[in-house]
């Protein structure tokens, strides 16, 4: 099959090595445009863009799909299906209408839950025990088009955005790969989503990074996991704004008021919380490296509160 593919992050590259894996005749991939890097900031290619180059695939870096040049290039392309992962543009009424087989996306939750940009990070955030990704069909508005299948993965205690991510990415490949399939059989189905049980996951900002004490211990160790690799947790230490990077529960009710410090030593810091306390393992202070909380404390000798 003829496909035009979109898509940016590893994620998205994960589902077009499949597609290249299978055979398909990838035409043409768009991905979002070269970045600067690190401190010499040197551009860096996106994984898709790397991954198409090494195939030889012509490459397309649009800054945006509202005029008509985007759309002039599919045409050119003759495509029979364009497939969207993790690809950062809204595709226009006018490209959704060209490929005679549609336009397809795998999206990162079991829809209509968790629509939007950031559905990984919300279940864990949310303290969700299941998610998965779901093949759809591209419609005007958001994540709303029709399901085609869903593949539902557990997420563990433990796991971070970063771990469920990777998890998914492979779980979206296999779908897609599936997904694909179907349509070339004529066998895909169109399910609509149920408008009664949509629920969003807005993009992610640094403002959702400080930790709320009057919180469960659950909730606390949810937004950490949720909030990694980017944008990180923070918490205020000795006036200082760190990152926290990892919590373990202590399920002992102190009656300390929520965010006092209770105890601190080999464990790390641990911190009175609506319900009991949490112990912060990991931290990275301003300019700083990632450490044990432990590690961080010497040198830097901090009171009990209360």
């Amino acid at each position: 099959m003829k496909i035009v593919f979109m898509g940016t992050p590893e994620f998205a590259a994960e589902s077009l090595k499949r597609l290249y894996n299978d055979g398909h005749d990838i035409v043409g991939v768009f991905t979002q445009a070269d970045k600067p890097k690190n401190r010499g900031m040197k551009m860096s290619y996106s994984p898709v863009k790397e991954l198409a180059l090494l195939h030889g695939t012509p490459v397309y870096q649009p800054l945006t799909l509202k005029d008509d040049k985007a759309a002039e290039v599919i045409k050119e392309l003759k495509c029979d299906l364009v497939v969207v992962v993790a690809y950062g543009k809204i595709l226009p009424k006018e490209i959704l209408e060209i490929p005679p087989l549609g336009c397809i996306n795998i999206h990162g939750s079991i829809l209509p839950k968790y629509r939007g940009a950031a559905p990984i990070q919300h279940a864990i955030i949310n303290g969700e025990i299941e998610t998965g990704v779901t093949s759809m069909y591209i419609s005007e508005e958001m994540d709303a088009g029709d399901i085609i299948f869903i593949k539902k993965i557990d997420i563990c205690d433990d796991e971070t955005s970063a771990d469920l991510f990777t998890k998914l990415s492979l779980s979206g490949a296999e779908l897609l790969s599936e997904t694909v399939s179907a349509i070339a059989d004529k066998t895909a189905p169109r399910i609509p989503q149920s408008s009664s049980e949509v629920t969003y996951a807005p993009l992610l900002t640094k403002e959702t990074s400080p930790i709320d004490w009057t919180k469960n211990a659950s909730e606390i160790k949810n937004l950490v996991r949720g909030l990694y690799p980017w944008p990180v947790a923070t918490m205020e230490l000795g006036g200082i704004v760190i990152k926290v990077f990892s919590v373990d529960i202590k399920n002992i009710f102190t009656g300390a008021d929520p965010g006092n410090i209770v105890s601190h030593g080999p464990e790390g810091i641990e911190v009175a919380c609506a319900d009991g306390t949490v112990i912060i393992k990991e931290v990275q202070a301003p300019n700083g490296k990632r450490m044990q909380a432990s590690d961080y404390l010497r040198g830097k000798p901090i009171k009990k509160d209360g």
